[in-house]
């Protein structure tokens, strides 16, 4: 009789293998740090100039409404299309729009730009971002497919996640911190560097040719990439339940006024707080890289989307500062459970042609819902004050994850192979 060969371990670094893959991430990292970077000092400046957290809100709605709008359009661009060409317009257009808010906010040009005009500029501004963003999640998403085998979507999405979660962290610390000792003008010349090495990696990227050729009208072609979604449950059910999650558990864009008001932290403050929470996604996606979340991929979704919506509700309740930090680093921690899950079961069960597509309605769930959500928290905030908002966006994720669960009792015992099958 033959001996029985042992198990073969997974490897943990088996995507980080491929260079073109390493090139993505780099990518991905440096334009996320300087993202995140813009958006906390985007937030505490606005929030210094109004005093009204309504404000805030608006921040996410100008994001929020080009990036639906244009989303469905920005994935079928990016199935027909080359995706390196597409991502070099993206980043130039998000380079030039950071530019402008690093003109209209130096102190130099007070003279000439009345405070009354800076905040519709930088909404403004925050709405060509919001337009870039419609395409930029259709195109990296069909990339990553065609740089890794198919056979490394879970490790890919993995690594892909916790270089998102790494920037998210760096990137509200480094810019509350350089805005509280530096201001305002240094902290968008460093997001202006770091989105030109952002350009830079692009450029180690091989011209992806497009495995898309449409051959009947556009709407025929979105319709398709729509009904391709809605027809897939699990899918679906990912979706619907990140986006309602993610609406009402929008409480971080109420950083600033906790940071400011409550807890009196300032901009050095903020910047922790926003990196607590990517800090505690980013050890967890980590340790998910030889622990995966894909055994019950379903019950597990469950579990981390309550966990979640609890941490918020303690954040809200919390007086102190360091253990205001635990909670959101517990709720980085459930999000990131989250995010693997939903993008390996995309990746799964995506065609590679309809990938643009797919991406583009999944954007219009969930990658606007944070915008969205941070609207409705700052609506709640105006209407009922800051805490009892957040307390209220915190308990309404966890009874959506409880609707879910009595609805979707079926889904609970699937196993990742079983996912995988549905698609073939």
């Amino acid at each position: 009789m033959e001996a029985h060969k042992p198990l073969e371990k997974p490897d943990p670094y088996a995507a980080l293998r491929y260079r073109e893959f390493r090139s993505y991430l780099g990518m991905r990292f440096f334009f996320t740090f300087a993202y995140q970077m813009q958006a906390v000092i985007i937030g505490f400046h606005i929030y210094h100039l109004t005093k009204d957290p309504l404000a805030l809100g608006l921040v996410g709605l100008c994001e929020a409404i080009p990036a639906i709008g244009i989303a469905l359009y920005g994935g079928y661009v990016a199935d027909k299309s080359e995706k390196r060409g597409i991502l070099l317009k993206i980043f130039s257009c998000v380079f030039l729009c950071s530019l402008i808010m690093l003109v209209v906010t130096t102190n130099r040009m007070h003279p000439y730009v009345p405070v009354d005009y800076i905040v519709p500029i930088m909404y403004l501004m925050v709405f060509g971002i919001g337009i870039a963003r419609g395409f930029f999640s259709p195109a990296t998403f069909s990339l990553m497919a065609q740089i890794v085998p198919k056979k490394l979507y879970p490790n890919s999405s993995t690594w892909n996640s916790s270089s998102w979660q790494a920037a998210s962290i760096l990137g509200p610390a480094v810019g509350g911190l350089i805005y509280g000792f530096y201001g305002i003008t240094a902290t968008y010349c460093v997001i202006l560097t770091l989105i030109g090495i952002a350009l830079i990696c692009i450029f180690f990227l091989r011209p992806h040719h497009p495995t898309y050729i449409p051959k009947e009208s556009i709407v025929k072609s979105l319709t398709e990439g729509v009904h391709f979604v809605f027809k897939n449950k699990m899918m679906l059910g990912a979706m619907s339940l990140d986006l309602f999650s993610v609406f009402f558990g929008g409480a971080v864009a109420l950083l600033p006024v906790f940071a400011n008001d409550i807890l009196n932290v300032g901009s050095e403050g903020l910047g922790f707080m926003r990196a607590a929470a990517s800090s505690g996604a980013v050890i967890t996606m980590l340790a998910m890289t030889r622990f995966s979340p894909m055994n019950k991929p379903w019950r597990n979704l469950l579990i981390a989307v309550t966990g979640f919506g609890t941490s918020i509700i303690c954040y809200g309740l919390s007086k102190n500062f360091y253990l205001t930090l635990v909670f959101l680093f517990m709720e980085g921690a459930f999000d990131s459970i989250s995010v693997i899950i939903r993008s390996t079961i995309m990746q799964l069960l995506t065609p590679d042609e309809m990938r643009g597509r797919v991406s583009a309605v999944n954007s219009m769930f969930i990658g606007s819902s944070n915008e969205i959500g941070a609207f409705e928290s700052g609506l709640t905030a105006k209407l009922m004050r800051t805490v009892p908002a957040v307390v209220f966006g915190g308990s309404m994720t966890i009874l959506v994850a409880g609707i879910t669960y009595m609805k979707t009792k079926g889904m609970m015992k699937l196993t990742l192979q079983e996912i995988n099958d549905q698609q073939n």
